[in-house]
């Protein structure tokens, strides 16, 4: 593929990834455009990036005027997305753009988003879903939304972020030394906002610890975001919420808890799930189909609206004889098996950007993927 790539190399075209919204916080997306589209990552392709911004307006200054103006000045480059939905102005450019989907949360679930949210993401976020030709996805699930709504020709494809130890993580679990009678801790985290659905994850841990006769602990980590629900935690016996956690301290925070709960009412991927099993805890997600795209037999799923039965899930986990070491079996085996798609990926996703920077048509080869074939 290097010598490849490099025996069509044209000078005058660069492959220019959008990283404006890197810098300001350590979310998923921004874990993902640094794992995928890093220049490492996309070698031997040479891609440059954008400045990230330094604050919020710099930020929506550099992706509303500065990219559109530099696109406009060089039609030739080939433009990738990987984090906040572009200018509508790129509509009218003739430039290749690549937009990354995370998931379809700003289509879908308008009632769960804020005014800043409505206002600044989700009608170019709308746009470009409808106009653009090219995309890639995080998982197969998310291919699949995004096919029912995309143009009839365009091109989606996978192109899953592996399940990095990016916290330092370890399956050696000192809540082995922890006496039986202590309490249960059940942990979660993402911005403490209604689509995460904490509320039902704090009802779930409620439920259990009365079926266990036994304290049930809910830790939260994130920072809060819009709505009522982190003032709703905050008065809630047994939830702790953490706020914030840099990165360099969560080792020590999930060496504390026995599972790791999520009651998401809608997610694209849920990256933090595969995170977490590289400490080998359980995974509890609900029963919903990108879960068990990326989680497989090494999940436990709820339904996060119905306490009493959830509760009964994790209870029949932690009552199993040797729980841990089996749960952390299926988590090592299933993170083998995510690689496996993501590297596949990768290769896929080079083969593809290669093509489009040398000129390639949307009829040509350019690797595995439409609108209606995600993978």
């Amino acid at each position: 593929m290097k010598e490849d790539v490099a025996s069509r190399e044209t000078p005058d075209r660069f492959i220019v990834v959008d990283q404006t919204h890197m810098g300001r916080r350590a979310s998923g997306i921004e874990r993902i455009t640094r794992e995928l589209f890093s220049s490492e990552a996309l070698a031997p392709l040479q891609a440059r990036k954008t400045a990230s911004a330094s604050g919020r307006l710099a930020m929506m200054f550099n992706q509303m005027i500065v990219n559109p103006a530099r696109a406009a000045i060089r039609p030739h480059d080939v433009w990738i997305f990987p984090g906040y939905p572009p200018s509508p102005v790129f509509l009218l450019l003739g430039c290749a753009k690549v937009l990354y989907v995370h998931d379809l949360f700003l289509m879908t679930r308008p009632d769960d988003l804020n005014w800043a949210a409505k206002l600044y993401m989700a009608l170019p976020f709308r746009l470009a879903v409808r106009r653009f030709h090219y995309f890639f996805v995080n998982s197969l699930t998310t291919g699949r939304q995004l096919a029912a709504v995309a143009r009839q020709d365009a091109r989606i494809m996978p192109f899953r972020p592996p399940a990095s130890n990016v916290l330092g993580l370890t399956p050696e679990h000192p809540a082995l030394a922890r006496s039986p009678d202590g309490p249960l801790i059940l942990g979660t985290l993402g911005t403490v906002e209604p689509r995460k659905n904490f509320i039902a994850a704090a009802e779930i841990a409620r439920t259990l610890s009365q079926a266990l006769n036994r304290k049930v602990q809910l830790h939260i980590v994130g920072r809060p975001g819009w709505g009522k629900d982190y003032e709703q935690l905050q008065s809630m016996p047994d939830v702790e919420l953490h706020g914030f956690v840099p990165d360099a301290m969560m080792p020590s925070l999930v060496a504390k808890w026995d599972a790791f709960l999520c009651c998401s009412h809608d997610e694209g991927l849920g990256l933090p799930l595969l995170e977490m099993q590289h400490a080998g805890l359980p995974i509890i997600a609900p029963d919903q189909e990108i879960f068990h795209e990326v989680l497989g037999a090494s999940g436990a799923y709820i339904q996060p609206n119905e306490p009493r039965e959830s509760a009964a899930v994790i209870a029949d986990i932690i009552g199993a004889p040797n729980w841990r070491d089996r749960c952390a079996k299926l988590a090592r085996e299933n993170i083998t098996r995510w690689n496996k798609l993501a590297e596949e990926d990768r290769r896929n996703a080079i083969a593809f950007l290669s093509n489009l920077w040398c000129g390639g048509t949307l009829s040509d080869p350019i690797g595995a993927g439409s609108a209606h074939t995600a993978g």
